[in-house]
């Protein structure tokens, strides 16, 4: 469990870095075999789809705010290719980057405007 804790901390850190899953391994004392094993068990997904998640992720809250446009989100996250960014973006939100930024936003406004809900 702490190795798997440490190659997800090294993930975390370095997400937006590109790592092979040799790096993650070895920074973990693990084989590439096993830790892809028991990244697998206790997080769900292989330790590169792990790393994909948390940039989508990141990527999401930095559109949200309007930090940038949907390509330099992409670049700051570590996406060498905005086309891939936009594909993998729209295969996990549904929706392609900046659509779906515009739409959270709108309705962020539109709950902002209605004020606070009551209470009971």
């Amino acid at each position: 469990m702490s190795q798997v804790r440490a190659a997800a901390g090294l993930i975390r850190a370095r997400s937006a870095e590109p790592l092979t899953v040799e790096q993650i391994a070895a920074a973990a004392h693990l084989s590439v075999a096993t830790l892809h094993r028991h990244f697998k068990a206790v997080t769900g997904m292989s330790p590169m789809r792990f790393q994909k998640s948390l940039r989508l992720q990141q990527a999401r809250r930095l559109l949200l705010a309007g930090a940038d446009t949907a390509a330099g989100v992409a670049r700051t996250v570590g996406y060498v290719s905005a086309t891939q960014f936009n594909r993998e973006y729209r295969r996990a939100y549904g929706v392609p980057p900046g659509r779906d930024a515009a739409r959270r936003r709108a309705g962020d406004l539109a709950s902002a405007a209605a004020g606070p809900s009551p209470t009971a």
